[in-house]
């Protein structure tokens, strides 16, 4: 079992930027695949982006792509999503998850472990 606790959400102007971290305590986070997932009102679960567990390999979703990054401290069992460029589009609950497979993922099915979500709002 692994728990997850995200922190760094709030309200951000368009074009600014903000950094999600996603805290893992329980066991060892080496072996797990972690991601950020994000959901809109009225709108299903996303994949946002996902990172292997040593770090080496990474995934993102097109909408994302350029402006955000995920990176992983083992060390620290967290896990950080910096989300630059920032469009009120973005605006969603964001959600870090874990799956004990190895792989990424875009279906949140194959991720057996979430945090609870922090709200990023992003004004225009």
């Amino acid at each position: 079992q692994v728990q997850l606790v995200e922190s760094g959400g709030g309200l951000v102007q368009a074009g600014g930027s903000l950094r999600l971290s996603c805290a893992a305590s329980g066991r060892t986070f080496t072996t797990y695949t972690s991601g950020w997932f994000r959901q809109a009102p009225g709108k299903e679960r996303e994949f946002v982006t996902a990172i292997r567990p040593m770090g080496g390999s990474t995934y993102y979703a097109d909408s994302v792509k350029g402006r955000f990054t995920i990176s992983k401290d083992n060390a620290k069992n967290t896990v950080y999503l910096q989300m630059n460029s920032l469009k009120p589009e973005d605006t969603a609950v964001y959600y870090c998850a874990a799956n004990t497979y190895g792989y990424i993922y875009t279906d949140p099915a194959k991720y057996e472990f979430w945090g609870q979500g922090t709200q990023v709002t992003v004004s225009s």
